[in-house]
């Protein structure tokens, strides 16, 4: 992508995680960046703070005001906002390069050697540990995450050759409207393939489709490192194809896990050799299932033991998975993003394993009225290992209510005695009336907002 003529740069939907990235990529490549979001958020108020122009009504005027003219302005969308946005209108009818973010993002990796991580969950955690070890170890890369990562305060990592030929990226690839069939990796992960975004999809074979032409995707003499349980997306796939699990029978698997002050240790296992006595502080099995998959992309890019080692030590994962907010001797705070049952279960098992006598009370904000209806029984299923569950109502996102999807519908499956839907402004009265021994917030919707309100009211009271 020539970016020369470039002087704007406008987003729609900029408070996005994948758009948040680009947004500071451009404002890094010297260009005039600004945007629009439906709502303001923690991440907005940093783009914000970072010199980005932000508005929050759709306002055709304003597009005018801040300059922006078709011969030198990219503006990048998300499928996320409506093609009958005002704004989105506009700009198509008065002829501006329009492009989605995941053809951008294909566009400014196409020069460089690229690992792509996807899957329904594990993305996240899995490409920041990639990204983590190859920066600890000294490789000049650069990353496009999908969360804050807590070594580095970011979603963007900019290494200094970045468009240059043999330069390395790190990107989190999203099966949300097939975007990661932009890319075209040298090595690619698949982490899982639970069903999800199947209004977007129909079913879940189609998204298995998808994830198969990501596969087949990877260039010719790369390599394809996947789960095991994903063999339905390895049909036809040319490049080199490694399987690995937690402790299954796989090329790469982990061995000897144990926890020990807290923090897991373990073993990482291939054919030809094994990494012993590694550390992660995350919490969770799922975590260092994560980890096999991130040492894997390290040995194959020739990265050294100790140096893997070190980088595990040091990782101290990604913003709101599973982040504690308040920790001492009689109360506990953990803030999740899990919005999909199997993270919720994974979540809340870990919580489980770390506080095996405590009492755990979950407040959720379910993600979306479709994700809601297609996954009930899941989230129900999942919902139901905890003591106390406080429900929030869906978070609608880019959806439209679908008539008989809400929260009391969930909560009437949910199995535990103690359960109820509570408005976001009465959460916190409802949070200082209980005896709380660990308290789980977890969702993708603007749930995040109240977590710094939760953790003031409950320090103050603990």
């Amino acid at each position: 992508m020539k970016t020369g003529d470039i002087h704007n740069v406008y987003l729609l939907g900029i408070g996005g995680i994948g758009m948040s990235a680009l947004a500071r990529y451009f404002k890094a490549m010297g260009k005039v960046v600004s945007g629009y979001d439906k709502t303001e958020t923690l991440l907005t108020k940093e783009l914000a703070a970072e010199g980005i122009e932000i508005h929050y009504n759709e306002d055709v005027t304003k597009l005018q005001t801040i300059g922006l003219k078709p011969e030198n302005t990219l503006v990048i969308y998300t499928p996320a906002v409506p093609k009958s946005h005002s704004e989105y209108i506009y700009l198509t009818v008065q002829g501006f390069r329009i492009r989605k973010r995941s053809e951008v993002l294909g566009q400014i990796t196409e020069n460089s050697f690229t690992v792509a991580v996807a899957g329904t969950h594990g993305k996240t955690t899995t490409s920041s540990l990639v990204a983590h070890i190859l920066r600890s170890s000294g490789v000049d890369c650069s990353a496009f995450l999908g969360g804050i990562t807590q070594n580095y305060g970011t979603n963007l990592l900019l290494g200094t050759k970045l468009n240059d030929a043999g330069s390395i990226v790190v990107v989190e690839a999203d099966e949300y409207d097939r975007s990661f069939l932009a890319l075209h990796p040298d090595i690619a992960v698949v982490t899982s393939i639970d069903a999800d975004h199947l209004d977007i999809y129909g079913n879940l074979g189609l998204m298995h489709e998808s994830y198969n032409l990501f596969a087949k995707q990877v260039k010719s003499g790369g390599l394809l490192i996947a789960k095991k349980g994903t063999e339905a997306v390895q049909r036809g796939v040319k490049a080199r194809i490694v399987s690995y699990s937690l402790n299954d029978n796989t090329e790469y698997r982990a061995d000897h896990i144990h926890i020990l002050d807290g923090r897991y240790q373990y073993t990482v296992w291939a054919k030809e050799w094994e990494i012993r006595n590694l550390t992660l502080g995350l919490p969770g099995a799922h975590n260092v299932e994560n980890a096999v998959a991130a040492v894997a992309v390290a040995k194959n890019m020739s990265i050294s033991d100790e140096q893997i080692r070190s980088a595990l030590a040091s990782f101290k994962g990604v913003k709101r998975r599973f982040e504690y907010q308040v920790r001492n001797e009689t109360f506990t705070y953990i803030d999740d993003y899990a919005h999909h049952p199997e993270e919720l279960k994974a979540c809340i098992l870990s919580v489980r394993e770390l506080f095996p006598f405590k009492k755990i009370t979950g407040v959720f904000q379910p993600h979306l009225y479709t994700r809601t209806r297609d996954f009930a029984a899941g989230f129900s299923e999942s919902l139901s290992l905890l003591d106390e569950v406080i429900l929030l109502d869906i978070y609608p996102a880019r959806e439209l209510p679908i008539e008989g999807v809400t929260s009391a519908m969930l909560l009437e499956k949910i199995t535990t005695a103690s359960k109820m839907v509570c408005s976001k402004d009465g959460l916190i009265e409802e949070l200082k009336k209980r005896k709380l021994d660990v308290l789980l917030t977890a969702g993708a919707g603007d749930i995040d907002m109240l977590v710094e309100p939760i953790k003031n009211a409950l320090k103050k009271r603990n």
